[in-house]
């Protein structure tokens, strides 16, 4: 089994479309205002987004982004506007993140976990 895709929720899809661009996935299905999808620039994964009248209440949704270059991802980014509400950071579990919203504030975080990603020195066998 393999993941195909995560869809999130989006009070405008059209400027949440827009965010998601600028993070740098590929737009690959366009049924404006109500659903679009992307292509991760790596890997095989899709990402979509929905129409909702309303957000979902609560916490939200934590969407992870790995790439190899974090740092300077993070300040490309930063010259074309995006805020993060944490900069590159190590964490104890071993992956490097960044944390920021998009615009129905859901949270993204933005990691290099490389081989600890799927193998850390925890892992159950």
């Amino acid at each position: 089994m393999d993941l195909n895709q995560v869809t999130i929720p989006s009070v405008d899809v059209a400027k949440a479309t827009e965010f998601y661009k600028t993070l740098g996935l590929h737009l690959i299905v366009d049924a404006l205002p109500r659903y679009v999808r992307f292509e991760c620039p790596d890997g095989n994964s899709t990402f979509s987004i929905h129409k909702v009248n309303e957000l979902p209440k609560g916490e939200g949704i934590t969407i992870y982004f790995e790439d190899d270059n974090l740092d300077e991802l993070v300040e490309k980014l930063q010259k074309k506007g995006i805020v993060f509400s944490q900069l590159p950071e190590d964490k104890s579990f071993l992956w490097r993140e960044a944390h920021l919203f998009d615009l129905d504030n859901n949270k993204i975080i933005l990691f290099y976990g490389g081989k600890n990603r799927k193998n850390p020195p925890w892992r159950v066998n």
